[in-house]
């Protein structure tokens, strides 16, 4: 994908970086300036096999003379690549680290050891155990997989009828255990953040407009995310909160991606945490709010365990946007005649990925939301 080689071309244009390449892609299906800066490449069948993945880096090793970090953004990733760490004596962070940010079970189990504050929630693998949540914490509530990413295969469960077509469908088993969460209604947020030796060292904060589960729960809706100029008091609590969340499942140096709520009544609870870098364009927002390259700055990150914390200097955010229609192919954007110079004077990127994306910046927080109203409200993608 083009934002995995993003942080690949990251890495490999780091001062003092030998970059050696695992992929089940062929290095022939890399973009020319990648295949160049790799020093070796070992193709694979399966990444997430830690039998095809170790034995991948050891060849590797063989012909780079030494590994000294393994890294990957991706989430499910993480535990193969903490396996391969420990079998092969490479520094970093471990399975068990690993399985604490995948499997939600364990995550949020560490979160209610460590006082995180979080929505209700249980690991259920039988029908029963399900209908004794919904028993007890009422609907609606949240079905996640247990080893999941951000959104992705999440839904919600509003009533006695949807939760028995869940249970007919598809229920829960030892095999296909799922973690079940109350709903918790509010503004959703997420927090990035930087540890360096199980110290806090730097963080950003980012709004959703409206939350990823609307988003999955409605193909229509075009959605935005926000990254606020001024991070004052209104965010003092998940400035105290998030880094606490983050270290108590085990991180020591990383850059992490955190979910959380801010409740109607102010009070705020976290949702989950992957280790490893935001998607969602984020990392390119984030770059754009500090005037940095994020991608650089993971690499040294991963390279060497330092990073320089940037100065949040512009309100940042992007609109994105969803094709409507039969098939699969955009043939007409529509309304961007109608967007108004002062919002066209914000924009400072076009990403294509997924369907479409603006990214507009300012130093006003208001002028960036104006923007972004604007955008989704009038822009309209078509396929066929």
């Amino acid at each position: 994908m083009e934002a995995t080689v993003r942080f690949i071309d990251a890495l490999a244009r780091t001062d003092g970086v030998r970059l050696g390449l695992v992929s089940s892609d062929p290095v022939e299906a890399f973009p020319p300036a990648v295949r160049l800066a790799v020093a070796a490449h070992w193709r694979t069948d399966d990444c997430l096999d830690v039998d095809q993945l170790t034995a991948g880096v050891a060849a590797l090793r063989e012909r780079l003379g030494s590994v000294d970090r393994l890294t990957a953004i991706l989430e499910n990733l993480q535990v193969p690549l903490g396996a391969a760490r420990e079998r092969l004596g490479i520094e970093g962070m471990t399975a068990a680290i690993a399985d604490n940010f995948r499997d939600k079970a364990r995550m949020k189990a560490a979160f209610a050891a460590a006082g995180v504050p979080c929505a209700r929630n249980r690991g259920v693998h039988t029908a029963d155990g399900a209908r004794a949540f919904a028993g007890e914490v009422g609907y609606p509530f949240v079905v996640k997989p247990l080893a999941g990413a951000g959104a992705r295969n999440t839904f919600r469960v509003a009533d006695d009828g949807q939760l028995d077509r869940w249970l007919d469908l598809d229920p829960p088993s030892s095999a296909h255990p799922v973690q079940l969460e109350e709903f918790v209604t509010g503004a959703e947020h997420s927090f990035d953040s930087v540890v360096v030796d199980g110290q806090a060292v730097w963080a950003s904060v980012s709004h959703y407009l409206p939350s990823p589960l609307d988003v999955l729960e409605h193909p229509w809706i075009q959605w935005c995310v926000v990254l606020p100029r001024e991070l004052g008091d209104e965010y003092a609590d998940i400035m105290a909160v998030g880094p606490h969340a983050v270290t108590s499942l085990g991180l020591r140096t990383g850059l992490s991606h955190m979910e959380w709520f801010r409740r109607p009544d102010g009070s705020l609870a976290v949702s989950e945490v992957g280790a490893r870098p935001p998607g969602a364009q984020i990392m390119a927002l984030m770059s754009y709010a500090h005037d940095v390259d994020m991608h650089a700055a993971w690499a040294r990150l991963v390279a060497d365990d330092s990073f320089d914390p940037p100065e949040r200097r512009w309100a940042v955010g992007a609109a994105y946007l969803r094709a409507q229609g039969e098939g699969r192919s955009i043939v007409a954007a529509h309304g961007l005649e109608r967007i108004s110079e002062d919002t066209k004077s914000l924009v400072v990127a076009v990403p294509v990925e997924g369907d479409g994306s603006i990214i507009v910046r300012a130093p006003d927080t208001a002028a960036v939301e104006r923007a972004l109203t604007e955008i989704i409200s009038t822009v309209r993608l078509e396929c066929r």
